[in-house]
């Protein structure tokens, strides 16, 4: 499973990379979740979670940016 990003990371990213990385996660997460719609048996349990909270950093990171 990939390093979870974390806020700082986040911050030193340029906007363009933050759009790209939140693709690349809701794309995973999408895959991760047919996986387990269909029954299959998830290769690491907690892989979704991680996905939803670095999801969640990256948005609320934009919002506080868009903020000031």
């Amino acid at each position: 499973m990939p390093k979870e990003l974390k806020a700082k990371q986040i911050r030193e990213m340029s906007p363009e990379e933050r759009r790209k990385k939140l693709g690349e996660l809701r794309e995973e997460l999408m895959h991760e979740m047919g996986i387990s719609a269909m029954g299959g048996a998830p290769p690491s349990p907690g892989k979704i979670r991680s996905l939803k909270r670095q999801i969640a950093r990256i948005l609320t990171v934009m919002n506080e940016e868009g903020a000031e």
